[in-house]
């Protein structure tokens, strides 16, 4: 029986994360020390106490769920060991540093720029995203070739059956959207962020990202990770490199990585990390697994118990 741990992305963050990791776990919270001293802001106390403004910024976001997702790694690190790894957009990093591919500091310094690259690119070219609920691919595919015309709109995040995000310019992304609506979309919503991820409008943002991947040291990772660019299963530093680069221009393909994973026999699924998203996902797209997740004291107690009696508490 084979396990996996997944790592959350944007829009995961919520004021007071990873406080009860802090102070339940002593390894917990020598990470978000370390970290603090690496960064040039006060991430404890962003990610513990706000302003939610501030933390829903993306040059503050995506470090704050990086260094969240791995102090809740710290925390049950010695339970249980993973068979493969797979992590959502910015997910991605903690799921590379824990599988032993890159660095903990190498990666945080790269998830910083990366957080500062993409804030930057969304203030030069005004994007835009919206979820699309209730359509299959190849419709929310027409729709945004349908809407694109002199703007661009393409699908972001292949989050779920039924369940996509597209991101664009926002001119398009509001005539996808009711393009959308028209089509007979349960829900068609336009998400609040900074910029247009996983599109061509993140073009600026890939040069200088590039170039900092490249400084840094990618090895075979120790456990295999299922990435989001190509959804198959790597343990090649240099295709993971690549992977990364190419992450920021195209859609995360989170469904194909799932049912990737559950091909190659991964019945347990562990979110370690802020918030539930990814457990929810998971249940839309596989309902047999079991899904469990780290992110506080209760949730840590929920899978030592699983690990022990092979149920939830």
């Amino acid at each position: 029986m084979k396990t996996a741990f997944l790592f959350p992305g944007q829009g995961s963050q919520y004021v007071g994360m990873g406080w009860e990791l802090y102070e339940n776990f002593k390894e917990a919270a020598l990470l978000y020390n370390r970290a603090n001293s690496i960064l040039d802001f006060d991430i404890k106390s962003l990610s513990f106490n706000g302003p939610e403004e501030e933390l829903q910024k993306t040059k503050f976001t995506q470090p704050a769920i990086f260094v969240c997702s791995m102090a809740a790694y710290e925390a049950i690190r010695d339970k249980t060991r993973p068979d493969f790894c797979a992590g959502h957009s910015i997910g991605e990093y903690a799921a590379l540093v824990v599988s032993g591919s890159i660095g903990f500091e190498d990666a945080l310094m790269v998830v910083k720029l990366r957080g500062e690259l993409m804030f930057e690119s969304g203030v030069k070219r005004r994007g835009a995203m919206a979820a699309i609920i209730g359509l299959g691919d190849e419709e929310v595919e027409s729709i945004c070739k349908d809407a694109s015309g002199e703007n661009i709109v393409v699908p972001a995040n292949f989050n779920a059956p039924g369940q996509i995000v597209i991101s664009g310019d926002a001119q398009g992304i509001t005539r996808a959207v009711q393009l959308a609506k028209e089509s007979g979309a349960r829900k068609a919503i336009p998400l609040k962020v900074s910029g247009a991820f996983h599109s061509p409008l993140m073009k600026d943002a890939v040069a200088n990202l590039s170039s900092a991947l490249k400084e840094i040291e990618i090895k075979a990772p120790d456990v295999p990770v299922c990435t989001n660019y190509t959804s198959q299963i790597l343990t090649d530093g240099e295709k993971i490199r690549e992977s990364l680069i190419n992450q920021l221009e195209n859609p995360v393909l989170w469904r194909q990585s799932m049912e990737r994973l559950v091909e190659v026999g991964t019945e347990n699924f562990v979110e370690i990390g802020p918030g539930r998203v990814l457990k929810g996902l998971l249940k839309r797209i596989k309902k047999e697994v079991t899904v469990l997740n780290v992110e506080d004291k209760k949730t840590y107690g929920e899978v030592v118990e699983f690990l022990k009696y092979g149920r939830p508490e």
